[in-house]
């Protein structure tokens, strides 16, 4: 756990990496263009957290709940997964990057199990940047998993109710041996979780940003990191500390030319 005086850079850093479709429709395009726009920004995101010496970047590439809209664009958001990895994993192989993935596998495609287990069995030996992919993924189905699982050893014997802790629930979490983020950046600027990380981001900083994920690029990732460095972590302490300009600033600015309000 970091002091509570002035902070370092943060070591984890989770996206929720909104707003593909209001791109698309201030562009008078269709949602898949927006989708694919949204995959190079994060071509470009990955690229910049490696370069920032970061360790640990989820990116909340689909929801446990995304399975509800149209078909044609689910497959449309299937179809850019599998051509980022195909396309991208060697290059994230060779940049010493190690990919994971949370959130419930079963019931997905073959062909996408298969994809998301080479990604991670190929680069499992890397020590570079973690990239985190939540797919699938839904923090209450998480907790959900994770208490069935201790409950199965309450049932077997194994384990004594009594010994339930947190540790223990964040060790039965898609995130074992993953830290907590230290800060959540959610593009687009709607200022809501929508059922991510909730659990881990107990202590988390938050940061609301307005562009749309595709215009999101490294400099905007810069301004994250010199809010995080501004701000102060109290862990349930009493010290009180004025919200830091700089963050007003990113919250409040306007999005980067071109981009839709």
């Amino acid at each position: 756990m970091r002091e509570n005086s002035a902070m370092s850079d943060p070591r984890h850093i989770a996206i929720i990496m909104d707003g593909n479709g209001r791109w698309a429709k201030a562009r008078g395009l269709p949602r898949s263009a927006g989708h694919r726009a949204g995959v190079e920004a994060l071509r470009n995101v990955v690229r910049a957290a490696g370069e920032r010496g970061l360790d640990f970047l989820t990116l909340f590439a689909f929801s446990s709940e995304n399975w509800s809209r149209p078909s044609g664009e689910v497959g449309d958001l299937m179809g850019l997964l599998k051509l980022f990895i195909r396309r991208d994993l060697a290059e994230l192989h060779r940049n010493n990057v190690r990919v994971r993935v949370i959130g419930e596998r079963e019931g997905l495609p073959a062909d996408i199990c298969s994809l998301l287990n080479e990604a991670e069995s190929l680069t499992y030996r890397n020590s570079g940047l973690n990239l985190v992919i939540a797919f699938n993924y839904g923090a209450r189905d998480e907790i959900v998993r994770a208490v069935q699982s201790i409950g199965r050893d309450i049932a077997a014997g194994l384990l004594d109710p009594s010994s339930i802790s947190a540790e223990l629930i964040s060790a039965n979490l898609d995130t074992a041996q993953i830290p907590d983020p230290d800060l959540i950046i959610r593009t687009s600027g709607e200022m809501r979780l929508s059922n991510f990380l909730l659990w881990q981001a107990a202590y988390s900083e938050l940061l609301f940003v307005p562009c749309h994920w595709p215009d999101f690029a490294a400099a905007d990732l810069d301004a994250a990191y010199e809010a995080f460095r501004q701000r102060e972590r109290r862990y349930g302490g009493v010290e009180v500390q004025e919200q830091p300009k700089e963050y007003e600033m990113i919250v409040s600015r306007p999005p980067v030319k071109g981009a839709a309000v």
